[in-house]
């Protein structure tokens, strides 16, 4: 039974495992004080060509939007998101939890569009309602298609023009950074949004997340904001070492690159057995739409989601690729799925 499920199954890419092995019995300062974190926000703030954002590290993706959220909004104040968002359906009402509401606008495709956007601000006119102050979205989007640079500058001046802050959640950013088409990158983040992190988790670190902000009224007692929601942590150097390795000699962008090509090649065995897609994906996500029939064929030798329904007898599935993903295992699917569609 090989897993498609995410891509965060395997631990970590060698390298990585082999620089914490080395710095091991190190004596290091704490909560990412150490020379390696030091490193990691200096090799970063390089490739993202800004010398003044500044750069935390964090376990996961859902401890870093609430850690964020939470700090950058008042009480009175909400997200507004994609009905699609991670952090609207998957993070289990984290962001609620810390005591902010979040108002999802229609997402086709996974994306937000200014209009919407503005519709929603538009309605939330006074005191009686909470008022939106921040727009969240994900670079790729929760069905892995990809914002254009024009779309982030169009987004960016609604939230200049709605006085909104503007942040972008980067658990796959590596991901969409590498795909065909994608115009836009580290730097252009840098100008188009007020905050954004690096997802290292779903690819090839053990764990961890580098929360970039760029908007100078943010940055002001973050590190409190971490301590008090328990994402400070005193061995801050696991994440700075891995961090440090990723973006040595672009190592981070090869491991992304892979798990693209990779799903590509399962977009291209959808379309040769016949089948389509829920959306047109250029990242390491998949959503073929097959009959249910053939789903609980390849669910005999494959594990994935079946992300939803979309007819009586047909649903789309989630398949997702990593670094570490079995090309033999990509090329077993593939067959498997050519010979469920001959039947």
């Amino acid at each position: 039974m090989y897993s498609f499920k995410n891509d965060y199954s395997e631990g970590a890419h060698p390298r990585l495992l082999e620089a914490l092995g080395t710095c091991n019995f190190e004596q290091a300062e704490g909560y990412g004080l150490d020379l390696h974190t030091q490193a990691a926000v200096a090799v970063l703030k390089e490739k993202l060509q800004n010398d003044e954002v500044q750069i935390h590290f964090l376990s996961g993706g859902t401890q870093t939007n609430l850690t964020a959220l939470a700090a950058f909004l008042r009480p009175h104040e909400a997200a507004v998101a994609a009905q699609s968002g991670h952090i609207f359906v998957h993070e289990t009402g984290a962001i609620e939890a810390t005591g902010h509401k979040v108002l999802s606008v229609s997402s086709p495709g996974g994306k937000v569009s200014p209009a919407a956007v503005e519709a929603m601000v538009l309605s939330h006119g006074d005191e009686h309602m909470v008022k939106p102050r921040l727009l969240y979205l994900s670079q790729p989007t929760e069905i892995g298609t990809l914002y254009s640079a024009s779309e982030l500058q169009e987004l960016k001046k609604l939230c200049e023009r709605l006085d909104l802050y503007f942040y972008v959640d980067g658990a796959r950013l590596g991901s969409a950074l590498c795909a065909p088409g994608n115009d836009v990158d580290l730097p252009a983040l840098c100008r188009l949004t007020d905050a954004f992190y690096i997802g290292g988790t779903k690819n090839g670190a053990l764990l961890g997340e580098a929360l970039v902000i760029v908007k100078e009224e943010l940055k002001k007692d973050f590190r409190y904001q971490m301590k008090q929601k328990g994402a400070l942590l005193a061995k801050g150097q696991v994440l700075g070492v891995q961090f440090q390795e990723l973006f040595r000699d672009g190592l981070y962008f090869e491991l992304a690159q892979r798990a693209n090509t990779l799903a590509a090649r399962l977009r291209q065995a959808v379309a040769e057995a016949g089948y389509s897609l829920l959306a047109p994906t250029v990242t390491n996500q998949v959503f073929p739409i097959l009959p249910n029939s053939v789903i609980a064929k390849l669910e005999e030798e494959f594990s994935f989601y079946v992300w939803e329904a979309v007819d009586e007898s047909h649903s789309a599935i989630r398949l997702v690729t990593s670094w570490a993903t079995d090309e033999a295992a990509v090329d077993a699917f593939a067959t498997a799925l050519k010979a469920g569609a001959s039947r």
